[in-house]
């Protein structure tokens, strides 16, 4: 429990409203009671903050005036998260090593570091310092980690893969395993391709649950600082992500794919190989192209193409079987006419 001062003090808000009103929580528009603090940052939802239970809403700062409590502050959205964590503590893992957990003599590990049950620390791995290893994570020969790694269970780092600080792997996912690199021997029998390159991923990265980032035949795989990738994300081998950039959940990039800074690719978006995709460029859910896409565009459809030529053309396709239905009776109408009438209307 907070008092709503407090808490505009720590966000940095200007406060309208009671300063003692005690908060107890931290809860969405709709569902949120007389204890506790939401946001509104879509407006969309403006209706409802008039009408929230709410005891206080952050808003931006020139919200209109609403009966409930106001922390007026820009980026309303991102204000919430740290409101949020003041509200929740995720667990804490003292430092230390789990009796069953394997480290090899040769790894090397950080001041500070939480071992847990089962972990297996392979050969030569370097793990920097405050790193959260938690139970059944792999991590194999040669890995290296900055500081505040954090790998939740089942996580899998593959063999000389190298991680920046404060990467975090949610449950089963795995940076570094083979990538998808076959080819023909003179039987016509597909033979594996070694995967020689290591995945190279900057620092505050987010890999979400079940993500695959492949290692790469030659050369490496890159992600670059501050990118996030959701559940059941593929990263194709040998792709290069740039900085901030979003892949949603079930996208997939195939082999080679060059994706530029600050570029959104919504869920289920795909990508073909070698394709390069500009800073800043987003992919609407379930696009897909097998073209280069050049900087600032927003993409929508399979095959991809402009965004509002897509809603444009999704206008019309709700509208083909009543323009079908048109031009058939015209059609029709012409064909009772006749070729004199038609001859006539020529010659009118």
């Amino acid at each position: 429990m907070m008092k709503l001062g407090e808490i505009a003090s720590r966000l940095g808000a200007e406060l309208r409203g009671n300063a003692e009103l005690e908060v107890t929580g931290v809860k969405g528009l709709e569902d949120a009671e007389a204890g506790d603090i939401t946001f509104v940052a879509n407006p969309r939802y403006t209706a409802f903050a008039r009408t929230t239970r709410a005891g206080a809403v952050i808003v931006e700062p020139d919200f209109q005036e609403i009966p409930a409590a106001t922390l007026r502050i820009e980026n309303p959205y991102f204000a919430f998260s740290r409101a949020l964590a003041i509200f929740y503590a995720p667990p804490a893992y003292p430092p230390g090593i789990h009796p069953t957990a394997v480290v090899h003599p040769t790894a090397e590990i950080g001041p500070d570091a939480h071992i847990g049950a089962y972990a297996v620390i392979g050969p030569g791995v370097k793990l920097g310092p405050n790193a959260t290893i938690l139970p059944h994570v792999v991590l194999y020969p040669g890995v290296e980690t900055g500081h505040h790694f954090f790998a939740h269970a089942h996580a899998v780092v593959r063999e000389n893969c190298v991680l920046g600080d404060h990467v975090t792997l949610e449950n089963g996912a795995i940076v570094g395993a083979d990538g998808f690199g076959f080819a023909k021997n003179n039987q016509g029998q597909w033979e594996k391709i070694p995967q020689s390159g290591p995945v190279r991923i900057g620092s505050r990265v987010d890999v979400q649950a079940n993500a695959t980032i492949d290692r790469a035949t030659v050369g490496s795989t890159e992600i670059g600082d501050g990118t996030k990738i959701d559940n059941l994300v593929q990263v194709g081998h040998g792709s290069r992500i740039g900085n901030d950039t979003l892949l949603c959940a079930q996208t997939g990039l195939a082999g080679s794919s060059v994706i530029g800074n600050n570029v959104i690719l919504a869920g289920q978006v795909g990508i073909a190989g070698h394709c390069t995709v500009g800073d800043g460029v987003v992919l609407t859910a379930q696009s897909a192209v097998s073209h280069d896409v050049p900087p600032g565009k927003t993409i929508s459809g399979s095959p991809g193409f402009d965004n509002r030529t897509w809603l444009r053309a999704v206008a019309i396709f709700e509208r083909l079987p009543e323009l079908f239905r048109r031009l058939q009776h015209v059609e029709s109408q012409l064909k009772s006419r006749g070729p004199e009438d038609a001859q006539q209307d020529g010659d009118g």
